[in-house]
């Protein structure tokens, strides 16, 4: 999560600013990530896949409880010049000596947090700790996931600075869970990432580099769409909520050309990635041996088909019971 922004009027909630990428979506993203893994990994992998997929938001939550969480998921690279990213240092010292720790903080430490957690992970594997694999995995996934979502990139990370309050979650949030089951995830296999921190500062690169279409394609569209059909209200559970209508959503993905799902399917390909080259960097440890619960056969099953439509470019959608 970026910054919560919730705003209360009159009796019912206005959805603005929300999760980074929303809970589906990152759900989504850990969840098919373990389908981009190697034979080595993926027994490992598929035999705790519910436990990566419930926990790929666990880095969230612990911003609740842990004050200095928050910068983890964000790097306002516009803080430092036009251009950024030949301004900041790569490696840490070398950044907190230039512009100190404090200020670092302050705006957004991701590509560190993803290195850091990175080699975590590598540790976790020449440990056979299965517990630290799982929860680090988790957490890593997360944030690389968070680095690829374009306004985690700058100080107008929910419009507020341009007067288009809302398009944090708009982007992240709503827009993946009216299409995202429309989109095509094979992404391929996981590949070996040499230097990861190089990596996570490309990622934040380039989702930098969409952060002027995100804002610019939605004040084009609020100027031209009829202001009353703007939002909606929905009820969910017990509350009357305010989000921006099934039309507008529509009509800023069809602007965005894309872009949400080009973004989640790098993740996915991403977050798969970089465990597998920690495993590799580990030493390629034997996972199997530390698979508590093998699947049952119809959990196998299940994944398996659920397998074959990832590859085709689907998603498995969990049937709704009848009532």
């Amino acid at each position: 999560m970026k910054r919560l922004a919730l705003t209360f009027v009159a009796l019912f909630v206005i959805v603005t600013s929300g999760l980074s990428w929303g809970f589906f979506a990152h759900y989504r993203i850990h969840r098919l990530a373990v389908f981009t893994l190697p034979k080595g990994m993926a027994g490992f992998y598929r035999a705790n896949i519910q436990f990566i997929t419930e926990h790929a938001v666990s880095a969230d939550k612990k911003r609740y409880v842990d004050s200095t969480e928050a910068p983890h998921h964000f790097f306002d690279a516009d803080r430092y010049g036009k251009q950024p990213f030949k301004a900041m240092p790569k490696h840490w010292i070398d950044a907190a000596a230039k512009y100190s720790s404090d200020t670092l903080n302050k705006y957004g430490t991701v590509p560190w947090a993803i290195t850091s957690h990175y080699y975590w992970l590598v540790k976790a594997f020449k440990a056979h700790d299965t517990t630290s694999i799982l929860i680090t995995s988790a957490n890593l996934g997360h944030y690389i996931s968070d680095a690829y979502t374009p306004l985690h990139l700058t100080q107008n990370y929910d419009g507020q600075l341009t007067g288009q309050t809302g398009i944090h979650g708009l982007w992240e949030s709503r827009l993946p869970e009216l299409f995202a089951n429309g989109y095509n995830y094979d992404i391929g296999k996981a590949r070996y990432i040499s230097n990861p921190l190089a990596e996570a500062f490309r990622i934040c690169r380039s989702s930098y580099a969409s952060v002027d279409s995100v804002l610019r394609l939605e004040r084009q569209l609020d100027k031209s769409f009829p202001p009353l059909k703007k939002y909606t209200i929905e009820k969910r559970g017990n509350r009357k909520v305010k989000v921006y209508s099934v039309a507008y959503s529509r009509a800023y993905h069809k602007l965005l050309n894309g872009m949400v799902q080009r973004r989640m399917r790098s993740s996915i390909l991403s977050v798969g990635s970089f465990w597998f080259s920690a495993w590799v960097d580990a030493g390629q440890p034997s996972l199997d041996k530390l698979i508590a619960t093998p699947l049952t056969k119809a959990q196998l099953a299940k994944l398996n088909y659920e397998e074959q439509l990832y590859r085709s470019g689907r998603v498995y959608i969990e049937p709704v019971p009848n009532r």
